[in-house]
């Protein structure tokens, strides 16, 4: 590792490039992944409920279960490695795409012509996680199920102003 590398915060990051904020979804986008474990177990259980004094169905129960944490392993390997990075530059969507692949989308930050957020309704409003859509000239960026949607969208605001402001300073008036 080099010198110039052990001063990079991330993958990718250029060198005059500063690292503004990291931000993940919500828990909440790995509802599928609780279901996965629970569904697995209920059904896991069944058969041990029924027929109470057969011991040997325990084993059909930690079957079911160990597929349920399987299930749930592969669910927060998505979630967890899903991310989104903000620089003095661009964004960054860094997507898991099962145990090994992935997909990078980079936009820069000059080109975002606008930004929104919506909560939805009240478990939006309980659970603190929404959806924001950076508009572009090429299409849209959205992030759904993102923690505290407010916080990010103004901290989006925040650096897409801060880019603005420098190319109007940059521009000669004639």
């Amino acid at each position: 590792m080099t010198a110039e590398d052990s001063s990079r915060q991330f993958e990718g990051q250029r060198e005059d490039e500063d690292l503004l904020f990291v931000f993940r979804r919500h828990i909440i986008a790995m509802r599928k992944g609780f279901y996965s474990l629970l569904i697995p177990m209920v059904i896991g259980a069944i058969p041990f409920l029924i027929w109470q004094d057969v011991l040997e169905l325990l084993w059909v129960f930690v079957g079911f279960f160990a597929l349920g944490l399987l299930l749930f392993a592969y669910h927060f390997v998505i979630w967890y490695y899903t991310y989104y990075i903000v620089t003095n530059q661009r964004i960054r969507q860094i997507t898991q795409r099962g145990f090994f692949g992935k997909d990078v989308v980079e936009l820069r930050l000059e080109k975002v012509q606008n930004i929104s957020y919506n909560v939805p309704g009240f478990f939006g409003e309980m659970f603190k996680f929404g959806t924001i859509v950076v508009q572009t000239i090429v299409g849209d960026l959205v992030i759904q199920n993102v923690e505290h949607p407010d916080e990010i969208y103004n901290k989006l605001q925040d650096a897409v102003a801060t880019v603005v402001g420098e190319g109007e300073d940059d521009q000669e008036i004639i």
